[in-house]
Formats: C-alpha cells, sequence, structure tokens
C-alpha cells in the first residue's frame, strides 16, 4: 500500500455553513410552515408537482405527473394529442410547465414532435439554456459547461441512471446520443436527496418517451442531407463535403393499452472540414528583451531589436467522417392499477475517421533562421512583426490518420408497487463504453536536411496567414520520408483500448406523512464503476534507417512510393497551394517502415484501470403547506455517500517501466439539501434552494500512475544524499464538495410566456489542484537503481491535490415571450432570451500559479448569453439563434523557458431554421426543413498569455480554427 501524506483514514466532516442571508430565509420559512395549516395530506386530492419526468425514471419511485391517484392506470389515457408537442412554440411551453411545476429549480428542453428535438444535437439545445455554455469539439457542440464549471462536474444521467463515457473523465460527450432519440432533458440546477448521480454545478437528465403517454400509434419518419461549407480539403481519403442524417421512430399500444412499445433507429453519417492555424510561440529574438541577452540564446540575423515575432507555426487541413447508428427501444407495462414497470435500452456505434496533413515549421533562433525585409506595425509591449522573409526554414510536413470506434450500451429496468400508502420502486441498470483508438503519422521534408526561405504577411491580430516557401511542398519529387526536426523516429503509430462500465441498483419506498409534509421518499442505492485503459506506442523507421541514438539518422530519406500518393491537400487558406498527401496506413504498413515499440513516460501512465465503488442512502421529505394564504412546496432531505476508489496501474522511472502499484482510498460524504417553491401570485413563484453538492475529481487524476526514482544530490545543502523523486496521479484524492444557495423569481403568462430572474452563490469547500507535497512516503516503490541507497523513502512527489476555499456567485436572467400578447399583429411571433453574469475566485490553482495568471476557476466564461426570434404560423415556421459565450482561461502550459497560460477567446454562433409543415391534404404530417448552423462561420480561437525573455507580460494569438457552416436540408413525415 502506497501510504499518502496527510490523508489519514476517512475524512474530516466539513461543517455546512450556509450563508446568513440563505440561512435566515429557510428559518422563516420553515417557521411561517410549522404555524400554517398543514395541507395536502391526502395525494390523492392534491397531488405534489412532482419533478417533472425523471419521476418515471429511476430517480423518483412515484408516478409520473398526471398519473390519477398517484397510480399508472390500466385504462387507455386520454387524447394526449394537445401535449405532445408539435412546433417551436409548443415547444417551449411544454418546456416551461416542466420547469413550473418543479420542486427543484431546473431548467428543460421539450423536443419539437417524437424524433425533433429543436437543434441538430443535444448539446446545441442544451447551449440556449440559462446558466449553460456550449465546448466545440470538431465544430460542433459536444460538451456543456453548467453554471460557469468545467464538464467534468456536471452530472448525465439517462432516464435517471448514471452514464459510461468514452472520454477518460467523467464529462459526457453529448454527440454519442442521437438527437433524434432524445424526447426531452431535464438541467436540475439545485439537487433533492433523491437525485443520484448528481453534480457538483448541475444535473442534466436526458429522456427517453413513455409510449404509453401516447394515445395511438405513431410512425415518425425523418431524413435530411448535409453539406459542409468548408470544401473538401484532404482528397482521396473518403471524406467529402456531403452527408446525412436519418431516423425512424415507431411507438405503439397493445392489450387495452397497458403495455407500449417505442422503437427509435437513428443513423448519422456526417463531415467535418477544419483550417487549422496555430502558432507555435512568440518572443522577441533580439534586444533588451530578447532571447540573445536574457536567455543566452543566439543572435538571429535580420531580426530587429525588441520585436514580437512568431517562433514558429502550422497550418493543417483536417478532413473527418463521422457515422453513428443508434438504437433506442422502450418496453412499458401497466397491467392493473398495482404494478408498474419500464425497460429501456439504448445502443450505438460511433465511427470517426480523421484526416489531418499539415505544414509547420521552427522560425526560433534556435533553429538558426535569418530574416530578411521585415516589417512591424505597433503593438504592445514592443511592436509585432507581421512580414518580411524567414531564411533557411525546415519545413516539416506531417500526414496523420486517426480512426476512433465507441461502443455505448445501456439498458436499465424500473419497476414500480402500489401498495395502498406505500410505493416501492426497484431499478436496475448497467452502462458500458468502450472505445477502440488507432492513430499513426509519418514525417516528410526535404531531402538532405535541405532548407527554404518563406516569405509571409501575416496579421497583428487574428485571421489566417499567407506564407509562400519557396519550395514547392507538394510535389513528391522534393518532399521525401525523413525527420526534420530531429524528432528522433520518422512516424508513431498508437493503439488504444478504453473500457468504462457501470453496474449500479437502487431500492426506493414512499409512503405518505404528514403535518408539513406530503409524502417521504427513503432509499438506498450502489454503483460499481470501473474504468481501464491501455495505451500501445510504436515508433515508425525508414528501412535501412537504425532506431537507436547512436545508430538513428534524422536526414536519411526515401521517396513516398508513386502508389499511394493522391492529389495534393490544399492549404491555399493560409497562402501554400498544396502539401504532399498520400495513404499513411499504406506506407506505414508497406515496405518502406518497420515499427519498435516505445512506450515512454506519458504512455505507460495511461496503462490503468480505476474503480469506484459508491453505496448511498438518502431519505427525503416532500413539503406540501401554506405559509398563511401562500401555497408552499418542495422538499428537504439528506444524502449519505460512502466511496471506496481504487487504482492499479504502472510504476515508471523516466521512459523505463519499473513495476506495478496500487493505491486507494475510503471517504463519506453528507449531502443535505433543501428545495423551497412559494406560489406567491398567480402563476407567480419564488424559489430557494440550499444544499451541500460534490463531484468527484477527473479519472486521470486519480489514477496511480507514477514516475518515481532516486538521484544523488551533487550541490546545495543536500549535497551527496540519495532522494526519491517523481509524479504522479493520487487515488486518494477527495472529490470536489460545494455548498450552494439558490433564489429565483419565476412569472408565467400565456401559453409559453415567462420571466425569470435567478441568483446563486457556491462556497467551494475543497477543490484539486496540482502540487508538489514535499513528504511523499515511497514506502512502496520499487528503486530501480540498486547501486543508490536512499537516504530516506521520504522525498518530493508532484501531484493533484486537495485545496479548499473558493467561491462562485452569479446572477441568471430568463425569459420567452408570445408576440400576440402584445398585439394582434404579432400572432406567431416569439423570441427567448437568457443572459448569466458568474463571477468566481479560488486561492490557488495551476493557472493563478503562473505570474500575472487570474484566480478563477479554469473554463469559467464569465458572460453567456443566448437569443432565439422565431415566428411560426400557417405552417411557416423561422427561427434564428445566437449564443455568445465570453472568453475563459484554458491550461497552464510551459513553452520552452516561458511560463504561461492559454485564453480561449469569446465565441458568437448564429444559426437559422426555416420549416413549413403540411396540415390538410394529401400531405398531410408532412414537414420540411432547412437548417443553416454556424451561419457566419465563427472561429474558435485562442491566445498565449505569458512573459518576454524579460520578464515583461505579453498577449499574443495561439490558434485560429474554423469549420464553415452546415447546411441540412430534409423532411419529416408523421403518420
Amino acid at each position: 500500500m502506497n501510504h499518502r501524506r496527510a490523508l489519514r483514514g476517512a475524512s474530516a466532516p466539513v461543517r455546512f455553513y450556509p450563508r446568513p442571508l440563505a440561512a435566515a430565509c429557510a428559518v422563516a420559512l420553515f417557521a411561517f410552515a410549522g404555524a400554517g395549516p398543514a395541507a395536502a395530506q391526502d395525494t390523492t386530492t392534491q397531488p405534489q408537482a412532482a419533478p417533472v419526468s425523471t419521476t418515471a425514471t429511476a430517480q423518483d419511485g412515484k408516478a409520473k405527473p398526471g398519473d390519477k391517484a398517484g397510480k399508472k392506470p390500466k385504462q387507455p389515457v386520454t387524447d394526449m394529442s394537445g401535449v405532445v408537442v408539435t412546433g417551436i412554440a409548443s415547444s417551449i411551453a411544454s418546456s416551461m410547465k416542466t420547469k413550473e411545476d418543479a420542486n427543484n429549480i431546473v431548467e428543460a428542453i421539450s423536443a419539437e414532435d417524437i424524433g425533433k428535438l429543436p437543434d441538430v444535437s443535444i448539446a446545441d439545445s442544451l447551449s440556449r439554456v440559462s446558466g449553460l455554455a456550449t465546448q466545440r469539439a470538431d465544430g460542433h457542440a459536444n460538451a456543456i459547461a453548467i453554471r460557469g464549471l468545467s464538464p467534468d462536474f456536471a452530472g448525465t444521467t439517462l432516464d435517471g441512471r448514471e452514464q459510461a463515457t468514452v472520454g477518460e473523465n467523467r464529462g459526457v460527450e453529448y454527440d454519442q446520443y442521437p438527437a433524434e432519440l432524445i424526447n426531452g432533458v431535464t438541467i436540475y440546477k439545485t439537487p433533492d436527496a433523491s437525485l443520484v448521480g448528481q453534480g457538483l454545478s448541475g444535473t442534466v437528465d436526458l429522456h427517453t418517451i413513455n409510449p404509453l403517454d401516447l394515445s395511438r400509434r405513431t410512425f415518425v419518419f425523418n431524413l435530411r442531407g448535409e453539406h459542409n461549407g468548408n470544401g473538401s480539403l484532404n482528397p482521396g481519403t473518403g471524406t467529402d463535403t456531403n452527408g446525412h442524417r436519418a431516423s425512424f421512430s415507431y411507438v405503439d399500444q397493445f392489450f387495452n393499452h397497458t403495455l407500449g412499445l417505442a422503437i427509435g433507429v437513428a443513423t448519422v453519417d456526417q463531415p467535418i472540414q477544419e483550417k487549422q492555424y496555430q502558432a507555435w510561440w512568440w518572443s522577441a529574438d533580439n534586444g533588451s528583451a530578447g532571447i540573445d541577452q536574457n536567455w543566452g540564446g543566439p543572435h538571429t540575423p535580420g531580426m530587429p531589436d525588441n520585436v514580437i515575432s512568431q517562433e514558429g507555426m502550422q497550418l493543417r487541413a483536417q478532413s473527418q467522417s463521422q457515422k453513428r447508428n443508434g438504437l433506442m427501444t422502450v418496453l412499458e407495462w401497466a397491467p392493473n392499477d398495482t404494478y408498474y414497470s419500464k425497460l429501456d435500452m439504448y445502443y450505438s456505434t460511433f465511427t470517426k475517421r480523421k484526416f489531418t496533413n499539415g505544414a509547420q515549421w521552427s522560425s526560433s533562433p534556435y533553429d538558426n533562421v535569418g530574416y530578411d525585409n521585415v516589417q512591424t506595425v505597433p503593438g504592445q509591449p514592443l511592436p509585432i512583426v507581421t512580414g518580411g522573409t524567414i531564411l533557411g526554414v525546415a519545413p516539416i510536413l506531417q500526414n496523420e490518420y486517426t480512426k476512433e470506434h465507441d461502443k455505448l450500451y445501456s439498458i436499465g429496468w424500473n419497476n414500480k408497487l402500489y401498495l395502498g400508502d406505500w410505493t416501492l420502486m426497484a431499478d436496475l441498470s448497467s452502462s458500458s463504453a468502450r472505445v477502440k483508438l488507432h492513430d499513426a503519422y509519418l514525417f516528410s521534408g526535404l531531402a538532405n536536411g535541405a532548407l527554404t526561405d518563406v516569405a509571409f504577411n501575416t496579421s497583428s491580430g487574428f485571421g489566417y496567414p499567407d506564407f509562400r516557401p519557396v519550395a514547392n511542398l507538394a510535389d513528391p519529387g522534393t518532399m521525401v520520408f525523413t525527420d526534420p526536426d530531429n524528432y528522433g523516429y520518422n512516424g508513431r503509430e498508437e493503439l488504444d483500448r478504453q473500457d468504462d462500465t457501470i453496474h449500479a441498483l437502487r431500492l426506493q419506498a414512499s409512503h405518505a406523512v404528514g403535518w408539513i409534509f406530503s409524502d417521504m421518499d427513503f432509499g438506498v442505492a450502489y454503483s460499481d464503476r470501473t474504468k481501464t485503459k491501455h495505451a500501445d506506442v510504436l515508433f515508425a523507421y525508414l528501412d535501412g534507417n537504425g532506431s537507436t541514438q547512436d545508430t538513428y539518422q534524422n536526414h536519411f530519406s526515401a521517396p513516398v512510393d508513386p502508389s499511394l500518393l493522391y492529389n495534393p491537400t490544399s492549404l491555399g487558406y493560409g497562402g501554400i497551394p498544396g502539401i504532399l498527401n498520400y495513404n499513411v496506413l499504406g506506407a506505414l504498413y508497406g515496405n518502406q517502415f518497420y515499427r519498435v515499440p516505445k512506450n515512454g513516460q506519458g504512455d505507460w501512465s495511461r496503462n490503468y484501470s480505476v474503480e469506484e465503488k459508491v453505496p448511498l442512502a438518502y431519505v427525503k421529505f416532500n413539503i406540501d403547506t401554506r405559509l398563511g394564504d401562500i401555497p408552499l412546496r418542495g422538499n428537504v432531505g439528506v444524502q449519505f455517500v460512502h466511496t471506496d476508489q481504487s487504482s492499479q496501474a504502472l510504476q515508471t522511472n523516466g521512459d523505463t517501466l519499473v513495476g506495478s502499484i496500487r493505491d486507494g482510498a475510503t471517504y463519506n460524504n453528507v449531502l443535505p439539501s433543501l428545495n423551497l417553491v412559494a406560489e406567491i401570485g398567480e402563476r407567480q413563484y419564488l424559489r430557494f434552494g440550499l444544499a451541500k453538492t460534490m463531484a468527484r475529481g477527473r479519472i486521470d487524476d486519480e489514477k496511480v500512475s507514477t514516475s518515481a526514482g532516486v538521484s544523488k544530490i551533487t550541490d546545495g545543502p543536500g549535497a551527496g544524499q540519495v532522494l526519491w523523486s517523481g509524479s504522479g496521479g493520487n487515488p486518494q484524492l477527495r472529490p470536489y464538495v460545494a455548498v450552494g444557495t439558490d433564489l429565483s423569481w419565476e412569472k408565467y403568462f400565456g401559453n409559453a410566456s415567462y420571466v425569470a430572474a435567478a441568483v446563486f452563490h457556491k462556497n467551494l469547500l475543497n477543490y484539486i489542484y496540482n502540487q508538489t507535497v514535499l513528504d511523499y512516503d515511497f514506502s512502496n516503490y520499487t528503486n530501480d537503481t540498486p547501486t543508490l541507497v536512499p537516504t530516506s523513502n521520504i522525498g518530493s512527489f508532484t501531484t493533484p491535490e486537495n485545496g479548499t476555499g473558493g467561491k462562485m456567485d452569479g446572477l441568471e436572467l430568463s425569459g420567452a415571450l408570445e408576440g400576440g400578447l402584445l398585439a394582434h399583429a404579432l400572432e406567431g411571433f416569439g423570441a427567448q432570451a437568457n443572459f448569466s453574469l458568474t463571477n468566481s475566485s479560488i486561492p490557488l490553482s495551476s493557472i493563478s500559479s503562473v505570474p500575472g495568471g487570474p484566480k478563477t476557476l479554469p473554463g469559467l466564461s464569465r458572460k453567456v448569453a443566448n437569443l432565439a426570434l422565431f415566428y411560426e404560423r400557417y405552417g411557416f415556421s423561422v427561427r434564428v439563434a445566437e449564443r455568445y459565450r465570453s472568453s475563459f482561461t484554458g491550461e497552464a502550459v510551459a513553452l520552452f523557458d516561458q511560463l504561461g497560460y492559454t485564453k480561449i477567446l469569446a465565441n458568437r454562433q448564429t444559426d437559422l431554421q426555416l420549416g413549413y409543415a403540411f396540415s390538410s391534404g394529401r400531405w398531410n404530417g408532412l414537414s420540411l426543413l432547412l437548417q443553416v448552423n454556424n451561419l457566419t462561420n465563427s472561429s474558435d480561437s485562442s491566445v498565449q498569455v505569458a512573459t518576454l525573455p524579460n520578464n515583461v507580460p505579453m498577449t499574443r494569438p495561439l490558434e485560429y480554427d474554423t469549420w464553415g457552416r452546415t447546411v441540412l436540408f430534409g423532411i419529416n413525415y408523421k403518420l
């Protein structure tokens, strides 16, 4: 057992300190509630508003809203045609009803119709919710940040059950779930005690359909063609600019409406064409601020003193094909008033094929380049180089092939028994995600270490550059397989496998109580999650070249087999007409290369397993009473969570594999929660939430993978001692813990109109950051240098550790308005808008340790806003939506002798949707849809925040990427 410092036994109890205002509100409301008359003793005469559709899932053992006498009826339900949403305004109205009826503070999204969420992806829809911000991957929304916290802090469930993930961490990639198969989403901003799988920032629950809620058999068919506007960048790779999306849904009821069946199938073939540009780093080469006078680097000929220039760059064209097939099946059975059962299954395969071809080079003094005819513009803190000619450049072409194949599987079986005043629930579920990754790339350049000159013109801000190399980078007679920058190998191949499984069981009982409570829920749950990753890396060497330090020749070269050549990759957006393009796997597995296993320290560290066994218990009292004449509802409860986490991984000393190692920890968390909803006027509510929440750290932070060894100190006070040092993960990490206070006012009017204002505060009692521990115990480590006997088993270790302190404060404004409420002439027009403002501070993080770095949470956008304008009447529908996210800090980076961090700049994306639905005649049930996503081709851009060699701060553009517009046109047919 590897004993870690200062973490003795179970975690110490953390006191639950609400803010004074929050405490006063809670005490006052409960005092009045206790004094007021107890109401709603009989849930059959005045049922409480249930927390939306998750009440029909594993999240709650009671019946769904609308179930008479709190039981699932065995007779056919009433006609639901007025409830099943069929348009934009109806979708807003349905979401608004969910929000209004909930006992927690929630947001909701409803499908416009079966198999038809209002956006292309679930993440696109989620990004329009107040307080949520999207993070783009491959040009489309993929991950969601709730209230400024990174996606890892958000819990995600499918019908109330925690889901396995394809990433190395907990954050769900929402593009794995076809929007066509999801019927709605509820976002819990305040938890309650029965919410299992909750996150620190919030919980996103995806809903499947309940077939018994529909009154009749229904068929729905969707088909859309898709076109990407960035053009085909890599000819011959099988990636195109055209794709499609198709889905089919079938819902039916049998045996006098007691058995319901829903089957949904969705397939997507999505093209992605990305134009990438990145500066390697920025600095001043010459002069009092430069590398030559401050770091002792070489002088750069032709470069003026005290100007800032790029020290390297890369242009890459990435073509990608994403193919996903999904199947959703739901079987619902309500044979009588006593028993209800729902079995749902989801299965998907997701295959990504990515081709990334690019040109790059170093232009730093350390690679002996020179300059001619340098042009500058004024800048801060020094002038910026924007033009001229770089002399003596070694161009590096990197052609890369990546294939990822994901399989997701989830099954859940929920059973309820209604026995008088008792409701019993049992839920059994399993979720798995399997990932296979194959990545390979090869280098090419000028033969025999030849150099070329490059004329350039670049912007002082953002935008694509104009580079004009003298050499023809697309000529196979000029560009050959070689290692232009002496990386030590001619190519690289990686084979990864990852498995994530979650098995869970949940039991709950509910019973009517009395006084101010309508009923109570108490239950237990158990989950066992195991994530295992295995990575193998091989280096590729040209036949005839060596593979060791003594035998390898970086300028050894060979021409590309002509049979493997494609038409050139276009980098015309960056000034380069074309670069060499060929079949990477064909070359790698042909007769020109051999491969040698070469796992390094970072590769060995990705061979690990992490297991988390989590039993929990909870009790929740549902409040239904009056505060004088004011109806008051809500819930109060507590959740007790026990965690037993462990990890097994590999120990290395640098790149040398030493052995395996295990470690782990157990700890307890008590999570009280309170939600109160006071109806202070007609459809006007004041909501209050107070809760303690937790989120476990990143899974790759919990792994025990380490690199450690001993070395002899040669100078200083410790001279002569043999000491341990190392770095790695921390399987004894405690989770992030926060106490959150929420206050929200909501007013609903009309059919699809409301206005809401909310404030929230979170005290971060425990968080995680990287630090160096000086008294780390290496007793369980293997010393692979037997000639050195350590003076002590105590040494220094850099690892994720727990910190305390920090806070978040936020304001959220949201609303929706039907134009017909203002004037009859505006009938059919409408608007949705929201805005959130969030501030945060933490005492220490990897970013705040950078000189001048912000003391805010990484990934936090201070401002997030969304606006949607729509018109829907006479079958026509138009919707224009724009979302905005302000800048946020990224990761701390060490670039050569610079310590800095990245900052991702503000992003604004506009989408357009046009449609027409036939409502009568032979085409009744048919609708046409035209969508344009990323209408303005907005970019993703970032900056490098660092210091010049003379320690003067600077901020310079780092990355600029675009994906083009995506146009979709198709039909929807419902029978």
